[in-house]
């Protein structure tokens, strides 16, 4: 599958939270944490599940980036 998205992170999948409609992945990446929020059937028809490996695909022109 060829995508445009200019940035995918490598990780594992550390936990994953079910809402109604939107799930909320969060993948490890080295030591840092990201989380997606996505559909409850994007869940099911990817199989993710806590363990497995999984990319977190980034698509934005623009990112903010703060720190204290």
């Amino acid at each position: 599958m060829k995508i445009s998205a200019r940035n995918t992170l490598k990780g594992k999948i550390i936990e994953i939270t079910k809402g109604a409609t939107t799930s909320h992945v969060r993948i490890d990446i080295g030591g840092a944490t990201v989380t997606a929020s996505i559909t409850n059937e994007a869940v099911d028809e990817l199989k993710l599940a806590t363990g497995k490996q999984a990319y977190a695909v980034i698509k934005a022109s623009d990112v903010m980036v703060g720190v204290d």
